[in-house]
């Protein structure tokens, strides 16, 4: 565990799981002891089983934790927030969430397919801990205007990282060193 009460920072991958070049696992490497949310093995578009592969990871570790989520994983955080309670939550980084609403681009699940999966409605809840939304004016996943109005919702502070598509491999992203300060901030 961290030392002087530093927090844990627990990484929550979107439905590609662990992926060797993004952001998360090149700033996993940047934070003593920090965490990601182990892949599913099966049901592995279930919104349930990540919400309780969530609090499952959660559960191993004491003291304050900052969440560190990216796409649907972001959708994973509001969604055990909406079911769990747990002290120490310090904050969270929703980077590029996803909107599970609206339809994404080829190769992605469908609308329907993630409403039968439990993904819809999204919540729209305060989160009762401290958040940024960081989303990109021209994320293929969620429009700008979309993210806005989910970190409204969300009592999130709202922060546009500019032209930078889903920041991820595909978008030009490995490490994204603005994601790294966002997370230091939430400490």
């Amino acid at each position: 565990m961290p030392q002087d009460n530093t927090p844990t920072v627990l990484f929550v991958p979107g439905l590609r799981d662990h992926v060797d070049d993004h952001w998360q696992t090149h700033a996993q490497r940047q934070f003593a002891d920090a965490r990601c949310v182990a892949p599913l093995e099966h049901d592995k578009l279930s919104r349930d089983a990540r919400v309780e592969a969530l609090q499952a990871a959660l559960a191993k570790l004491d003291g304050p934790v900052v969440l560190a989520a990216h796409s649907a994983g972001c959708m994973i955080v509001v969604q055990w927030a909406q079911k769990y309670r747990r002290d120490g939550i310090v904050g969270a980084l929703l980077a590029a969430p996803a909107d599970v609403e609206s339809p994404m681009p080829a190769g992605y699940p469908t609308v329907d397919q993630l409403a039968a999966a439990g993904w819809t409605p999204i919540p729209r809840q305060p989160l009762p801990f401290p958040s940024i939304v960081a989303a990109s004016t021209n994320d293929p996943l969620c429009s700008f205007a979309r993210a806005e109005s989910f970190a409204r919702d969300w009592g999130s502070r709202f922060l546009d990282v500019g032209a930078v598509g889903h920041i991820n491999p595909p978008a030009g992203f490995g490490e994204w060193k603005q994601g790294e300060d966002l997370i230091r901030e939430l400490y």
